[in-house]
């Protein structure tokens, strides 16, 4: 039996912001400020919010799964397989499978 819950960053609130980055890479803003996302059969039009080597921030108005595989085609990289990490308000974070050059 399925269960009725989603792992779409909304069941553990965060009750304060983030007082530090402990992100590794710098995060660039991306060349093109829209990408096509390839999500279950279908292709969206996303916004990009950032880009690093290893993933992306984008807007996207659909809740994809936390570890669902998406096609992300990326203007100045052409195609990158990507594994959700999280999502919340409307942003989707994206981990690549094979980081860019």
């Amino acid at each position: 039996m399925a269960s009725g819950y989603f792992l779409d960053g909304g069941m553990i609130p965060r009750s304060e912001k983030r007082t530090i980055d402990e992100r590794t890479e710098l995060r660039h803003p991306s060349v093109s400020s829209t990408a096509m996302l390839e999500f279950r059969g279908r292709k969206h039009v996303v916004r990009l919010i950032n880009v690093s080597a290893s993933g992306a921030m984008l807007i996207f108005p659909h809740t994809p799964n936390i570890g669902e595989r998406l096609q992300l085609h990326l203007l100045d990289q052409g195609l990158v397989t990507a594994q959700v990490r999280w999502v919340k308000d409307g942003r989707v974070g994206l981990s690549f499978a094979i980081p860019l050059e």
